[in-house]
């Protein structure tokens, strides 16, 4: 009986995608204003705390990447890079570099600033082949 019940059941279908379609491709934007959400919910009226820095940046880094797991990029490899420092007037330069598809592959970042803290936030999308 087990072996009639396999035979009728449909063979399953080809999951190899080489490109995503165009609802799921990684768009910066969006993205973008998800960080900006995130960072305002979680550095809005925070002042800089050395002792707190650390759990500060785990915490939005994984809000983050959690965020944009919900948003359907499930065929992405998400990697999330938060950096939070000191205000003191200075300035700061970040620069990444990598290996990546031009079609599929993105990232986006965003900027929090307030009189005690800055905030860089970046993620970026690369497509499961």
């Amino acid at each position: 009986m087990a072996e009639v019940e396999a035979a009728e059941q449909p063979a399953p279908s080809n999951t190899y995608v080489i490109r995503p379609n165009f609802q799921h491709k990684f768009r910066p934007a969006i993205v973008k204003e998800c960080i900006h959400t995130v960072l305002n919910e979680r550095l809005d009226g925070k002042t800089y705390d050395p002792e707190e820095i650390m759990d500060w940046t785990k915490s939005i880094a994984d809000d983050i990447k959690s965020r944009l797991k919900d948003m359907g990029y499930d065929r992405y490899k998400l990697i999330v890079q938060v950096a939070i420092g000191e205000q003191r007037g200075e300035g700061v330069k970040m620069g990444a570099r990598c290996f990546w598809d031009s079609d599929t592959d993105n990232y986006a970042q965003d900027l929090f600033m307030n009189d005690s803290l800055f905030c860089v936030a970046a993620a970026f999308g690369v497509f499961y082949y």
